[in-house]
């Protein structure tokens, strides 16, 4: 889409290729015919997923964020690998990270999650009726499983326990999803 704030690229230059992410320095021609520099990071795309037992609780994981410096309650997470589907990578994620097999996925929404600086795009799920089996991590993931309460969850965003931006949106769109769709887990989710 077009439009009168469109900049235009007129060279880009690759200067870091990465195992997930490629970094372009870019000049482009703004609105106003003045040429400026852009900083991108490319992204392959990623899933992250709330996976909701039917005792109305959310399974969450801790690990260790480099970039940050802390240790981050999070939902599920994972970036597509080359040609995968979204819900292909939110099962496989499921499994490695929390062990959740099976169960049905229902798409919440798709989001930018920088758009300031990056392309990624971030495809958000909520699982049910799940099996809960052993986890299966990659050999650099170091996580703890963790299982709260949904409201627990929404609680420890006002508290600043979840930083996480994917998980703040992902656990505040399935409270709203099960308050709207007046689902009792236990009866209903399935039929």
């Amino acid at each position: 889409m077009t439009c009168e704030f469109e900049e235009k690229l007129l060279n880009s230059k690759k200067v870091f290729d990465g195992k997930i992410i490629k970094l372009f320095f870019d000049n482009v021609i703004l609105p106003n015919n003045k040429i400026a520099t852009r900083e991108k990071v490319w992204h392959p795309g990623a899933v992250a997923i709330v996976p909701l037992t039917v005792e109305n609780d959310i399974i969450l994981i801790k690990q260790y964020r480099y970039p940050v410096g802390e240790t981050l309650v999070e939902i599920p997470a994972g970036k597509l690998d080359k040609n995968e589907i979204p819900i292909d990578c939110a099962r496989r994620e499921l499994q490695e990270e929390v062990g959740a097999v099976g169960g049905n996925l229902v798409h919440l929404t798709s989001f930018y999650t920088t758009p300031g600086f990056s392309n990624e795009y971030l495809h958000l799920f909520l699982a049910i009726n799940f099996e809960k089996k052993q986890n299966n991590p990659d050999e650099d993931e170091f996580l703890q499983i963790i299982k709260i309460p949904i409201k627990s969850s929404v609680d420890w965003i006002f508290e600043g326990k979840i930083k996480d931006a994917k998980s703040i949106i992902g656990i505040l769109l399935t409270n709203e999803y099960i308050k709207n769709n007046y689902y009792d887990l236990k009866n209903n989710f399935g039929k």
